[in-house]
């Protein structure tokens, strides 16, 4: 299938920057230490945890190895106007992907083949561009301690407690904000909002047989309903407890804000202003599993 996609040279991360990511990462960078336990502490530890173990039991994807996902890859990178980073798959059944990056190192993003087992390939796609979403608003000085600061106390028990305990919540509060940066990143790359809602969909409550029976209309009315438990005070505090120790936010919540900005002067403006056209050509269907 080919798609006509607009490629975003120059493209700068604050032009589509979630306000709230914003706002939540001018919190986190009044924490006293944060970068400098990152770099100095946990980041070489945790690079060496990651690399071994992505080298060990995950697939590097390459030209010669899973070719269709390395072109969606190079593809999402030339949209976005970023380097591509390596990119792994592993074999685990909680759909996940995941994004590690080091300044001065070679980043890498993981998916898990049960995630990749529910998406159809423009999908897939919108997750990769999700994960390079985080590389190109250099997240990644955040994202090592939400990823390692859960487990800090198991690591380093005498430092890794206090540490989780003070600022868990605050980095919990900025990964979620982060995300809804993210998915902007994904529906630049796959420039179809459809796409990336259908994604969140199948997070939701996809499955191998489930997935291609879905209806994403039907979702959206959903995600309209979560926004209408607000309009009470009762509503809202429930909907806040939910989330607040979630390290992401409810997909329904995700699309609603997918729908939104796809629908925003912002977005057409961005596309409309930066670069070139050309031809995207997706790997057919029958070129992946039964989806």
């Amino acid at each position: 299938m080919s798609l006509l996609k607009t490629s975003l040279t120059g493209l700068k991360a604050d032009s589509f920057r979630h306000p709230l990511d914003l706002e939540a990462t001018k919190t986190l960078k009044q924490i006293p230490g944060l970068d400098m336990m990152v770099r100095n502490l946990l980041g070489p530890m945790a690079e060496q945890v990651f690399y071994v173990e992505n080298i060990a039991s995950s697939i590097l994807v390459g030209e010669k190895q899973l070719p269709d996902l390395h072109k969606l890859l190079l593809e999402a990178c030339q949209i976005l106007d970023i380097d591509p980073p390596q990119l792994y798959v592993r074999q685990h059944p909680a759909p996940n992907a995941y994004t590690f990056a080091m300044r001065g190192k070679q980043p890498f993003v993981v998916i898990h083949t049960s995630l990749i087992e529910i998406l159809t390939p423009e999908e897939i796609q919108a997750v990769i561009a999700h994960e390079l979403g985080h590389l190109k608003c250099d997240h990644s000085v955040y994202l090592t301690p939400v990823n390692l600061l859960i487990l800090a106390a198991a690591i380093v028990p005498n430092v890794g407690a206090v540490l989780a305990q003070a600022i868990q919540s605050q980095l919990l509060e900025w990964v979620r904000c982060a995300e809804f940066t993210c998915d902007r990143a994904a529906l630049l790359a796959t420039q179809d909002p459809k796409v990336v809602m259908s994604v969140l969909m199948k997070l939701a409550g996809g499955s191998p047989s489930l997935a291609p029976q879905l209806n994403l209309d039907a979702f959206v009315d959903q995600a309209r309903a979560y926004d209408d438990i607000s309009k009470t005070e009762l509503g809202e505090m429930v909907k806040s407890a939910r989330t607040a120790q979630l390290s992401h936010p409810v997909p329904v919540l995700r699309a609603r804000e997918i729908d939104r900005w796809a629908s925003s002067q912002e977005y057409q403006k961005l596309v409309q202003n930066h670069g070139i056209n050309y031809k995207s050509e997706s790997p057919s269907p029958g070129g992946w599993r039964n989806w």
